[in-house]
C-alpha cells in the first residue's frame, strides 16, 4: 500500500503500514483558524484555514479507523510567558489564551497525543520525537497550519530525524494563497529531500481496503 504523492510515491520505502504512521493534525487552534482568533485580529484571512477543516477530518477518520498514531500540536506559552521570547512576544502580541484551544470541528479524543509546543517546530522543545520512537513510528503526515511557517518547519524536523514525510497539500494552509503555493513548492526542491506532497483524496484511496486497528492505547499529553 502506498500513496500517489510527487515528486514520490509515499513512503519513499514503497510500504505503508498504518502501525508505523503517524496523523500529525498542526496547530488547528482558535487564534490561527476562527475569524475571532489572532490571525484574523491582525488582518489575515482564516478562510483557507477554515476551508481545509472538512478534508483534514476525512483523513482523520481513516487515520482513527486504521489504527494509526494521530498527534495534535498547538503552540503556546506559559501563563506567565516566562518561556516566550522578548522577539516572538513583539511578533504576536495580541495572541490570546482564549485562542490557544483547539477549535470545535477537531477535538482530540481520549487515546490521542496532544503535543504543546513553544515554537514553530513540533519537535522543538518538545517530547515528540520520544513519542514517535516508542511507537516505532517512520513515516508522519502532516496537515494543518501554517504550510510556510508550522507545517514546513515540522518536516524538516522531521526530515532531519529519519522520518519519511507526507505533506497533504489541501489539508494545509497559509492566509495569502501564493505564500501556501511557494511552500509547498520549497518543500518538493531537490526531489523531495525535506518531503513529498499529495492530497487528501490520494491518502483516503490508498487507505480504503484496510481494516480497521486498534485504537485502545492509552491517551497521552506533553
Amino acid at each position: 500500500m502506498i500513496v500517489t504523492g510527487d515528486p514520490y510515491d509515499f513512503p519513499i520505502t514503497g510500504v505503508l503500514e498504518p502501525q508505523r504512521t503517524a496523523l500529525l493534525i498542526i496547530d488547528m487552534q482558535r487564534d490561527f483558524c476562527d475569524p475571532a482568533g489572532y490571525m484574523h485580529s491582525r488582518g489575515d484571512d482564516v478562510a483557507a484555514a477554515r476551508a481545509i477543516v472538512p478534508r483534514i477530518l476525512g483523513v482523520l477518520e481513516i487515520a482513527r479507523r486504521t489504527g494509526m498514531l494521530v498527534i495534535y500540536t498547538r503552540e503556546g506559552h506559559r501563563a506567565n510567558l516566562a518561556d516566550l521570547p522578548a522577539s516572538k512576544r513583539l511578533k504576536t502580541a495580541r495572541a490570546g489564551e482564549a485562542g490557544w484551544d483547539f477549535i470545535e470541528e477537531i477535538q482530540p479524543l481520549e487515546g490521542e497525543v496532544v503535543v504543546d509546543k513553544i515554537g514553530t517546530g513540533a519537535f522543538h522543545a518538545t517530547d515528540l520525537h520520544d513519542v514517535l520512537r516508542n511507537r516505532r513510528i517512520e513515516n508522519v503526515v502532516l496537515t494543518g497550519v501554517t504550510t510556510g511557517v508550522c507545517v514546513s518547519s515540522t518536516a524538516r524536523e522531521a526530515t532531519d530525524r529519519g522520518y519519511s514525510v507526507l505533506v497533504l497539500e489541501d489539508c494545509c494552509a497559509e492566509p495569502n494563497p501564493r505564500y501556501h503555493d511557494i511552500a509547498i513548492e520549497l518543500l518538493k526542491i531537490e526531489d523531495g529531500y525535506l518531503a513529498t506532497v499529495s492530497s487528501a483524496k490520494s491518502f483516503n484511496k490508498a487507505f480504503q481496503s484496510v481494516s480497521p486497528g486498534d485504537t485502545s492505547s492509552e491517551g497521552v499529553r506533553l
